[in-house]
């Protein structure tokens, strides 16, 4: 796997899949048993964590409860040997960039999550490493000032142009904040991609399941006809069609068919004869999220699957029900065939 100067990169996985133990070979503090760790062309076998241009945040901030917001700062610069001028002009460089200039005297303990979480950033970045390391940087903050903090920890990349390796379970977070993203899974990187290709092309069931809400439906290959890969499935009277040419398929493979909930309608009239896709169930859930409404619907089949709907005015007239029955469908290219 090869990440790039300058890039956002995220290892993204569920807990216990190697995301950290990845970062903390990175970082010099685990020895890999196998394979080779290359920084600018040079390998890092050997070299301990003092001696490499990476500096680490970690999860718990660890911060000196003695000392106060800038001498948290400073401390990795005094340790280096800097002359005093350049530490304050650096501890105020970075003050800066994290807006506490006005909070430089106190202390960890009189600081809320969010600050605690700055001065961290700020004197992981205060050595200027080639790459900085961030272990589940934003765990301990509330959603909202998570996804406001996403934002700032991506203004500040781009602004010093260095290279962030951001360990994170949280996808939304990951989405978000990254250039590309690598799916971990069991001890191993099973997709190396861009958010919007992690998403809308997962390779393998694993990621279309961990990455976002998405509907299996279980099937096998009849053909192709006209470009379009045909799978019969219980979940639906007529065939399936799917528009997904990169697949090579064999005639009675067992697949799955990925569709994301946002990409199907339901509604209560029958789609035209010659629709694509239809599922027939019955509404027996529906949540409403403010800007989405998500409906779960049992098929004919017994299968559960979810489809949700933006609201996009403030009142909707009839709308759908418990208990009715719907019709759901999707377009072919809207769904992707998984193999594994």
């Amino acid at each position: 796997m090869d990440i790039f100067e300058g890039e956002f990169f995220c290892l993204l996985g569920p807990s216990g899949c190697g995301k950290t133990t990845l970062m903390r070979m990175i970082a010099g503090f685990e020895e890999p048993s196998a394979g080779h760790l290359m920084l600018a062309g040079k390998s890092l076998a050997g070299v301990p964590p003092y001696r490499r241009p990476v500096n680490m945040m970690f999860q718990s901030y660890a911060l000196f409860p003695h000392m106060n917001v800038e001498k948290n700062i400073a401390f990795g610069l005094k340790q280096d040997g800097l002359p005093k001028g350049e530490i304050a002009a650096r501890v105020g460089e970075m003050l800066r960039l994290v807006q506490l200039e006005k909070l430089a005297k106190r202390s960890p303990s009189q600081l809320s999550g969010g600050q605690r979480q700055r001065v961290a950033l700020a004197r992981a970045l205060a050595k200027r490493p080639k790459v900085l390391l961030l272990d589940e940087p934003l765990g301990a903050l509330d959603k909202k000032l998570r996804e406001e903090t996403q934002f700032e920890l991506m203004d500040i990349q781009h602004e010093l142009g260095m290279t962030f390796i951001v360990v994170t379970h949280d996808q939304e977070e990951a989405m978000t904040m990254a250039d590309r993203i690598a799916v971990m899974d069991h001890g191993r990187i099973v997709q190396v991609a861009t958010p919007g290709e992690i998403y809308e092309q997962p390779k393998t069931r694993f990621i279309a399941e961990f990455v976002g809400d998405v509907n299996i439906i279980e099937g096998h290959v009849l053909g192709q006809e006209s470009g379009l890969w045909r799978v019969g499935s219980n979940a639906a009277e007529a065939p399936l069609t799917i528009d997904d040419p990169d697949e090579v398929l064999n005639e009675n493979q067992a697949v799955a068919i990925a569709v994301r909930p946002e990409k199907m309608v339901i509604q209560r009239e029958r789609p035209e004869t010659d629709a694509a896709n239809v599922l027939f169930g019955e509404v027996w859930d529906i949540g409403y999220l403010g800007d989405w409404t998500v409906y779960r619907v049992k098929l004919d089949s017994g299968a559960i699957i979810r489809v949700t709907r933006a609201n996009r005015s403030r009142f909707v007239e009839n709308p759908i029900e418990w208990d009715e029955r719907v019709h759901v469908s999707f377009a072919p290219d809207a769904a992707v065939i998984l193999a594994e």
